[in-house]
């Protein structure tokens, strides 16, 4: 079972990775990670949390669009991370219209590329951002970057995989990697990976045994899953690398957004 935890703590699960790492969220990611291992928010946990320029507004649009008050209400945060039916109730045109607001004005007239993702049935989860929004998906395509965007893609995009075994801070998992052939995505075979649960024995997820279905952003552990949000996790991620193989590779992203 998953450990029940409030909405801003399950958000810094998630988010603290990419937080370490420099990449999205407040300058001071100690202070993040202190106050999930907390598992209390006096309020600098949910004003930190709205620091995220990327997660935040899918939160807004999810809570908004499934009439609930909070951004950082439970089902929200795990609609958004792991996935859920939440994710369905949101329409075609709140998500265009969030993503118009968002990048129009530094697209212009190249915006159609990226509502090409929405229209195509794209929904407001991790694995759409990461896909059908971020530049990456787009440097497959060019040969010297293709291998960094593939490792890129693998790491931010939210992984499932299943504990081996467990080491002090860190944990021994199995996984499915991202592949890429030229043409497409794919899962390749299981592969063994060691990543991280804790700092110091300072942690904040729960205990975990052989067995356990987990959650894994960059090279950390970000929950334990049951089967039922594997199922989810995998369905909304596979979702949008049908988009991408379809051929929504936006290359244009990426000149537009600078990288």
């Amino acid at each position: 079972m998953p450990d029940i935890v409030s909405g801003p703590v399950l958000f810094a699960r998630y988010a603290y990775p990419p937080n370490s790492h420099g990449y999205c969220g407040p300058n001071d990611h100690t202070a993040f990670f202190e106050s999930g291992v907390a598992k209390t928010d006096d309020g600098g946990l949910r004003a930190m949390s709205a620091q995220f320029a990327g997660a935040w507004p899918y939160l807004e649009l999810i809570a908004e669009a499934t009439g609930l008050p909070d951004p950082l209400d439970r089902r929200v945060v795990e609609a958004y991370w792991v996935g859920s039916p939440r994710l369905d109730l949101v329409s075609t045109h709140a998500v265009g219209n969030s993503m118009e607001q968002r990048f129009r004005p530094m697209t212009g007239s190249k915006f159609f590329t990226l509502n090409e993702s929405v229209l195509a049935g794209g929904v407001p989860h991790h694995s759409f951002a990461v896909f059908c929004i971020y530049p990456w998906t787009g440097l497959l395509s060019e040969r010297r970057r293709a291998k960094q965007a593939l490792t890129v893609l693998d790491r931010c995009r939210i992984r499932w995989g299943q504990v081996l075994a467990v080491h002090g801070d860190q944990v021994v998992v199995e996984s499915a990697p991202l592949t890429w052939d030229g043409h497409r995505l794919d899962f390749g075979p299981i592969e063994t990976e060691t990543v991280v649960r804790s700092i110091d024995g300072a942690s904040m997820i729960p205990e975990l045994k052989i067995g356990d279905w987990v959650a894994l952003h960059w090279e950390w552990v970000c929950d334990r899953l049951t089967e039922r949000q594997v199922g989810y996790l995998r369905a909304y991620t596979m979702r949008h690398m049908r988009i991408v193989n379809d051929g929504n590779l936006h290359s244009g992203t990426a000149t537009l957004l600078g990288v």
